[in-house]
């Protein structure tokens, strides 16, 4: 008797295991950083890719005034995709686009500009991504509305068609 007893022993606590692993796969608790709307933008310091000098988040952004902040990557398939978007919304005179180039080499930043154009009024230089955190970013490509120093939307991922328009109701 015990020696049927243990073999359903250990087929009955496989079987408890697997099912406790198996309702954790179906859990979607994702952590996704929360997003700061109508916070003030980050104070910070950092290389300008295009002009090889410095300068402060106070020098970039002034008040009364819209600013898309778009962080993107010369190594990022989404932002290849969103670019002719940034590329549309460049021609708008009420908005001022700032790029952050997140985690690249500076060489195959500019390729990727000069193969696609030029949306940005200037680049930030995020080489260790500590900027792009201090933002709230936590990927590529994420974008920011700014105005009066304060962000007043948050897109993840990479701008389409809607977004486009949104951010045109947005800047009117």
């Amino acid at each position: 008797m015990k020696k049927k007893l243990i073999p359903y022993s250990i087929i009955f606590i496989f079987l408890i295991i697997f099912v406790v692993f198996y309702e954790s796969l179906k859990d979607t608790n994702i952590y996704t950083p929360e997003v700061k709307i109508n916070n003030d933008i980050p104070i910070f310091s950092a290389e300008l890719l295009l002009l090889n000098e410095n300068s402060t988040s106070t020098e970039i952004f002034k008040s009364d005034q819209f600013y898309l902040l778009n962080i993107w990557a010369s190594w990022c398939a989404p932002c290849r995709d969103e670019h002719p978007i940034l590329m549309s919304l460049s021609k708008n005179n009420k908005l001022t686009i700032i790029g952050m180039n997140y985690k690249d080499n500076n060489k195959n930043a500019k390729s990727f500009l000069d193969e696609l154009g030029n949306p940005y009024e200037k680049i930030i230089v995020d080489k260790n991504g500590t900027n792009s955190i201090e933002w709230g970013a936590f990927g590529v490509p994420e974008t920011f509305i700014i105005y009066n120093n304060k962000i007043i939307k948050k897109y993840i991922g990479p701008l389409n068609q809607e977004f486009f328009l949104e951010i045109q109701n947005l800047i009117k």
